[in-house]
């Protein structure tokens, strides 16, 4: 498919798509005889993830190295693994962290409800 789809696909915008195959986040992009990338649906299914790993915050230098581990292959899975849990674990205290602050808010709110009656 071509860019537009996959970026239709992904959740990415083109412009985004192009970076990250600068930057060397996604392996594996054919050609066509035109010239222009021809993506599958293996490219695709990356390209939502890298969607997903950038909207949780992971920093691009460490999608940088999870991209360059997935491109050498299974053996590498116990890295890439340990990377994903690296920042499931950041995910969990951001979590906790949200949900002080909504508590927080609560309670203003509530006193704020208070004053005002």
């Amino acid at each position: 498919m071509r860019i537009s789809e996959a970026a239709a696909r992904s959740g990415l915008n083109v412009d985004t798509i192009r970076y990250y195959e600068a930057e060397g986040l996604v392996p594996n992009v054919v050609r066509g005889t035109d010239g222009q990338r021809r993506f599958s649906p293996d490219n695709v299914d990356w390209l939502t993830l890298l969607y997903w790993l950038r909207e949780t915050g992971m920093p691009m230098k460490v999608m940088q190295r999870f991209a360059a581990l997935y491109a050498q292959g299974d053996a590498t899975i116990p890295d890439r693994k340990s990377i994903l849990l690296d920042h499931s674990r950041l995910l969990a205290k951001r979590r906790d962290d949200l949900d002080r602050c909504d508590e927080i808010l609560a309670r203003k709110l509530e006193i704020y409800e208070e004053y005002l009656r």
